[in-house]
């Protein structure tokens, strides 16, 4: 199933870091925020990623043009007049990434939407580059597939700004708003999952994948939850970002369940 991650936006909250690159490139343990995510689909076997780029587009897919090389050991030999290349050894994922520009000011929909060739009319999963969490993908799936809806999203209850749920007692999304400050509800953490009529639920560029789309969904019944009780953490500002890393540091991040030594960084901020 193919894994499909929203990195588009402009990352303002955290306009620090997000002034130079997009915001799912900004690091965490010496790694973009966004390659933590792709590592946890990752690890339940799901290799095939379709990023939909925007703001600074240019910037992923340069540093995925160059993962290769900075990643393997190589050899450059100059002394026959050539740049000739030799690859010892490569620590590489077996991963196939597809970067679609899917627009400098398109909306969470309409992003999806233009991905749309992409996914060639299978089940695919779909969340936001700024986020990780430890929950158990495979499990994700297995509900999806049980409930037969179109879409399953994963719902944690954290006092948060995010898209509010609520969820009836067969985990059926009952109705889904924006965010309020005062709000304890559970909350869309992303994670989700799609059939691919929801491209049927979608519009143009300006297109909220929160609000019609979702509202939608819920009023013809084809909206779930997968409650998850473990971690989830975005990076909305520079404090949340400086919380990962000393997860990472301390070796204590929920979301890691790879064998990767984290470098000691120490945070300018």
């Amino acid at each position: 199933m193919k894994v499909v991650l929203l990195a588009g936006g402009f990352g303002s909250r955290i306009s620090e870091e997000s002034v130079y690159k997009p915001k799912p490139m900004i690091e965490i343990g010496g790694m973009p925020i966004l390659w933590h995510i792709m590592k946890e689909y990752a690890y339940f076997g799901h290799n095939e990623f379709i990023i939909c780029a925007g703001y600074k587009q240019e910037y992923i897919k340069e540093w995925f043009a160059n993962y290769f090389l900075h990643n393997s050991d190589v050899s450059f030999d100059f002394r026959n007049g050539k740049n000739e290349m030799t690859v010892h050894h490569s620590k590489l994922e077996p991963w196939k990434v597809t970067v679609v520009d899917t627009g400098y000011n398109t909306m969470t929909g309409g992003r999806v939407k233009r991905i749309q060739e992409y996914v060639d009319n299978e089940p695919f999963m779909l969340t936001y580059g700024d986020g990780v969490c430890d929950v158990d993908i495979n499990k994700l799936v297995e509900f999806h597939k049980g409930h037969g809806k179109i879409a399953t999203l994963t719902a944690v209850k954290m006092k948060q700004e995010k898209g509010v749920l609520s969820i009836g007692g067969d985990n059926a999304v009952k109705s889904f708003r924006e965010k309020n400050k005062t709000d304890g509800a559970p909350i869309n953490a992303g994670y989700m999952v799609f059939q691919p009529e929801i491209f049927d639920y979608l519009g143009g560029d300006d297109c909220v994948l929160e609000r019609d789309p979702m509202d939608n969904l819920v009023a013809d019944g084809q909206l779930m939850s997968y409650i998850h009780e473990g971690f989830w953490q975005c990076m909305d500002n520079i404090r949340e970002k400086n919380m990962l890393e000393k997860l990472l540091e301390s070796n204590s991040a929920p979301w890691k369940r790879w064998d990767r030594a984290v470098p000691h960084i120490v945070a300018p901020y």
